[in-house]
């Protein structure tokens, strides 16, 4: 990609303010047209959101997206919506033993109130902090406890299909354990056993990287350094490696780039996160400098990937770098993505998820290398500018996206293809919109000297 190494958020205010009014009028329309029962809205279909049940992994999104409203523009009647929703819908995802998305769905609500309340940006009775402090905590160790034991001793949160199963997405469910960590919380096993939710999430952030990122060493005939694959595959009867997978990118030994978004924007947080725990806490499960060291290369090299191979030169990505009509757009890489074209879609909500890691890989690298920090924030920044503008950037009132061009499963068809097209575009997601609106908070707060946006309680 072509980086722009002299924007500056600043020059970003004019598109920040154009997307937070146009943020306001989706997230209305939204709250007329989605009525409880029906599920949680998902992707949208000719510019309307539609549920699609396979897991319940949105709805903080949806309600995370009023409380982001109000962050960035201080509207109260969005702060409202979000309290209200968080109380009225989310406790069933705070409990929810069958997914791996509680960072997802429990720190876009609960995680963003208690944050804002920590902040001292909204008023928060003692009872409403406890209140979204226990759901945090609750969430943090219902999260640990979906746990497989590998050979090695370590282990990993496994994903909604089943024990053997390692999810790149799940990188950024750590959240869940940090928070409940902070707070003071553990997770109790049989004979009133105290698992460290640190100690767990530790064990994740490594696992994954070991399995789920490749670093260029020959680990298989595709090792290229940066590259990610979906899913491992454990053998749960010895805790043994198996193989690589993919539930939603176009194979095991290609890389789905939404999948690598979630890991560069996963360890960026981590990284952040991690500059505020003492070597001491960490002792008990390894040095420091071992555990940053590992985090750290696993978000230097998928991020080196998203700039120099995996995407064209805006920085926007197609949904899967090894997509099989990706040659049939000729020398992709070298001009700007095309949402409309007729061979392969475009990804836009991996973008704004890839633009906020590198964004916060550049913060948390700023100390010690700054050239290598400078380039990954302005390449951030890059993406974003992108984004925040046609044709990517919905201005159709009667859309109810903000992003458009997402793509949920490419290979399930799960995707609308408009009539007359041959590959879907033009529709927007729940976790898309949200990203979208994430990074915006973040490069707003820059532009206006704001307490940088993270995720902890300091």
């Amino acid at each position: 990609m072509k980086i722009d190494l002299q924007l500056e958020p600043k020059a970003l205010a004019g598109k920040l303010e154009r997307l937070w009014a146009l943020s306001a009028q989706k997230i209305q329309s939204l709250e007329k047209t989605t009525h409880q029962g029906e599920g949680a809205p998902v992707f949208t279909v000719a510019g309307r959101y539609t549920a699609r049940g396979w897991t319940e992994w949105t709805q903080g999104f949806q309600v995370g997206a009023s409380i982001l409203q109000f962050d960035a523009t201080g509207e109260q009647e969005f702060l409202a919506l979000g309290r209200k929703h968080t109380v009225d819908v989310m406790a069933s995802h705070v409990s929810h033993t069958g997914v791996h998305d509680h960072g997802f769905n429990n720190v876009s609500t609960y995680g963003n109130l208690l944050r804002l309340a920590h902040e001292g940006r909204i008023d928060a009775s003692d009872w409403e902090r406890n209140f979204h402090a226990l759901a945090l905590k609750v969430s943090g160790a219902v999260q640990a406890a979906r746990w497989t034991r590998i050979q090695d001793g370590r282990g990993f949160i496994y994903s909604f299909n089943g024990p053997h199963s390692l999810f790149s997405d799940t990188i950024r469910s750590l959240r869940a354990l940090a928070l409940a960590h902070r707070l003071g919380h553990v997770l109790m096993g049989e004979r009133d056993q105290k698992i460290s939710l640190l100690g767990r999430l530790v064990d994740h952030a490594l696992v994954t990287a070991q399995y789920n990122v490749y670093y260029g060493k020959g680990r298989d005939a595709y090792d290229l350094r940066g590259r990610v694959v979906h899913e491992s595959i454990f053998n749960t009867n010895d805790g043994n490696y198996r193989c690589p997978s993919t539930q939603q990118g176009y194979t095991p030994f290609s890389t789905w780039t939404r999948g690598q978004a979630w890991i560069i924007l996963g360890y960026a947080e981590e990284l952040e996160l991690f500059e505020t725990i003492s070597d001491a806490e960490l002792a008990p499960f390894g040095k420091k400098a071992d555990i940053v060291g590992v985090m750290e290369e696993a978000a230097r090299a998928t991020s080196d990937f998203w700039i120099d191979e995996g995407t064209a030169s805006d920085g926007i990505p197609y949904w899967d770098t090894g997509a099989p009509r990706l040659p049939a757009l000729g020398d992709w890489k070298a001009r700007p993505a095309d949402p409309f074209n007729e061979h392969e879609p475009v990804d836009s909500s991996a973008a704004a998820i890839a633009a906020q890691g590198l964004v916060r890989l550049g913060h948390a690298l700023s100390a010690r290398d700054e050239e290598k920090a400078r380039g990954y924030r302005q390449a951030g920044l890059t993406v974003a500018r992108t984004l925040f503008a046609e044709p990517y950037l919905s201005a159709d009132r009667d859309h109810e996206g903000l992003l458009l061009h997402s793509v949920y499963h490419r290979p399930n068809a799960w995707d609308h293809v408009p009539s007359g097209r041959k590959a879907p575009c033009g529709e927007s997601s729940m976790w898309g919109d949200y990203h979208g609106r994430e990074l915006a908070l973040l490069v707003l707060r820059e532009a206006e000297g704001a307490p940088y946006l993270k995720f902890f309680l300091d």
